[in-house]
C-alpha cells in the first residue's frame, strides 16, 4: 500500500516510518511546516516543527531511502489551532491544542491531501493502537495518546496507521538506536508546540492584552483579589492564584466568567463535580445506544472514572460520574472508554465539555 508517513523529526515518527517500510509499504515521508517562523519553535524539549526538526526528519528519510517532502500548513495551523486556542481562552474555556491539531491538521488537512494524491493511509508516531478498526490505548500507559485521538471519526481512523501502539517508548528508542538514527536520544517535545518558552499566560497576554477583573470567594461572595486576565486561569487550578483568603485551606478555581472577567475560587469541598454536560459527540466506531455505562477521562493525563452516559440537550451527552472529580474544565474533551476490564482500553468517542455541575 502507498502510505504517507508524517515525520515530525522526533524518534516516534522516525521509527513509525521505518516500521512502515519494513512492513512492505510504499512509503513517502512528509514534514509539516506549521509555523511562519520555524527558527523560533524549539528550545531543548520544548516546541516542535522547527527547521532543526525538518532536517532531522529528512536525514531519517534519506537513511530509509524514501522520498521526502515538506508541506507548508502554517496558515491553516494558525487559523485552526493557534487562533482557536486564543479564542477559547478568551471565552473562559480551556482548550487542548494537540487534540485540535489531530482533528484539523493531521487527520483532516493531511489525510485529505494524502488520499487525493492516491495514498491509502497516513502513518504517524502516535502511541495508540488500531485493532480491527477500533481505537485502543497504547500498551505503554505512560505514553498513551488515545485521549487526543478520540476526536477522530471511524472514516479517519480507517485511513490511519499507528505502528507504535504495541510497544513501549523504551523499545521505540532501542529500535532507533539499532538503526543508527541520530534522533534515538532526542528529547521528546512537550508542552504546547507554538509556545516554546512554556509561558502560556504570557503568550495569551500578548495576544489579548490586560483584562483586569475580580477574584471572588464562592463561599462569601467577597472579592478577595484582582487579576490581569481571566485567561490566565483554568478550572481546577490551585497554584498561582495570587490571593490570600484568611485561612490555611487551599483554594481552587471553580469558574471563569469571561464577560464580567470574574474568576471564582473555593475550597476543595466546593470543587468536586458529579455531572458533566458535553457538546454533540464524535464516535470512533458504531454509535452506542443510550444510556450506557462507560469510563470517562476528563483531561489529557487524568484518571478514568466510571459514569452513566445519557442523552443531553441539543444532541450532547450528560455524564453522571460515580465519584466527584475536580478540575473539570469547559473546553476540555470528555473521552469515553469501554467500562469492562477486557475492553477497558477501547475508545468509544468523545464530547467537548460544556459545563460541569455539583449536582448528582
Amino acid at each position: 500500500m502507498r502510505v504517507l508517513a508524517a515525520m515530525s523529526g522526533g524518534v516516534d515518527s522516525a521509527v513509525a516510518a521505518a516500521l512502515a517500510v519494513d512492513a512492505g509499504h510504499d512509503v513517502t515521508g512528509v514534514h509539516l511546516a506549521l509555523s511562519p517562523d520555524r527558527q523560533t519553535l524549539r528550545s531543548g524539549a520544548r516546541g516542535c516543527c522547527s527547521v532543526e526538526d525538518a532536517h532531522d526528519a529528512r536525514r531519517v528519510a534519506d537513511e530509509l531511502g524514501i522520498p521526502f517532502y515538506v508541506w507548508d500548513l502554517a496558515e491553516r495551523f494558525t487559523q485552526a489551532v493557534v487562533e482557536d486556542f486564543v479564542a477559547e481562552y478568551a471565552a473562559g474555556r480551556t482548550p487542548n491544542p494537540c487534540l485540535r491539531c489531530n482533528e484539523k491538521i493531521k487527520f483532516s488537512a493531511v489525510l485529505d491531501r494524502a488520499q487525493a494524491l492516491g495514498f491509502g493511509a497516513v502513518v504517524t508516531g502516535h502511541h495508540a493502537r488500531l485493532a480491527d478498526g477500533e481505537l485502543r490505548r497504547s500498551v505503554d500507559a505512560a505514553k498513551d495518546q488515545s485521549y487526543v485521538l478520540a476526536v477522530l471519526t471511524a472514516d479517519q481512523l480507517a485511513g490511519a496507521v499507528f505502528p507504535l501502539g504495541s510497544m513501549t517508548k523504551q523499545r521505540v528508542r532501542e529500535i532507533a538506536a539499532e538503526r543508527g538514527f541520530a534522533v534515538a536520544t532526542k528529547a521528546d517535545s512537550h508542552d504546547i508546540c507554538f509556545i516554546p518558552d512554556g509561558d502560556t499566560r504570557g503568550f495569551l497576554a500578548r495576544r489579548l492584552g490586560e483584562q483586569p477583573g475580580p477574584v471572588v470567594d464562592a463561599a462569601t461572595g467577597a472579592t478577595v483579589g484582582e487579576h490581569s486576565g481571566a485567561y490566565g486561569f483554568t478550572v481546577g487550578q490551585r497554584r498561582g492564584l495570587g490571593v490570600a483568603v484568611g485561612d490555611s485551606r487551599p483554594r481552587y478555581v471553580l469558574g471563569i466568567e469571561p464577560v464580567s472577567r470574574t474568576v471564582t475560587i473555593g475550597t476543595a469541598d466546593l470543587a468536586g463535580v458529579g455531572e458533566v454536560r458535553t457538546a454533540p459527540p464524535t464516535w470512533t466506531g458504531p454509535v452506542p445506544a443510550l444510556p450506557f455505562r462507560a469510563e470517562v477521562q476528563l483531561r489529557a493525563h487524568g484518571t478514568p472514572v466510571p459514569c452513566e452516559v445519557t442523552a443531553g440537550e441539543d444532541g450532547g451527552l450528560r455524564l453522571v460520574l460515580d465519584s466527584r472529580q475536580r478540575g473539570v474544565a469547559p473546553g476540555q474533551s470528555a473521552v469515553l472508554y469501554a467500562p469492562d476490564a477486557r475492553r477497558g482500553d477501547l475508545v468509544l468517542g468523545q464530547g467537548t465539555v460544556l459545563a460541569a455541575d455539583r449536582a448528582a
